[in-house]
């Protein structure tokens, strides 16, 4: 069972874009970024390809995010280890 209020307590690179991260509850999941910024449509979306420029990313108020919130996922979605494209995350960058 899911629980209603996840965050992120610790982030660790793995991989070039690959995040190692613990959740509140303990739950461990490592996320690997790759497919969705390689399938990715919008070139700002596209640029976190850099691994210089991915590894970029922190912990913030229990998310995990780059820049100034340029590219950030919903935590639930990172705790189940299902991030997809859709056309509404293309339409946001």
């Amino acid at each position: 069972m899911t629980p209603t209020a996840i965050n992120i307590i610790t982030a660790e690179q793995v991989g070039d874009f690959r995040i190692r991260l613990e959740f509140d509850d303990r739950t461990e999941q490592t996320v690997d970024f790759k497919p969705f910024l390689t399938h990715a449509l919008h070139p700002d979306i596209r640029a976190w390809l850099d691994p210089a420029r991915f590894a970029t990313f922190r912990l913030e108020y229990g998310e995990l995010v780059w820049g100034d919130y340029d590219l950030c996922f919903p935590v639930i979605d990172l705790y189940r280890n299902q991030i997809e494209h859709s056309a509404s995350l293309e339409a946001v960058a």
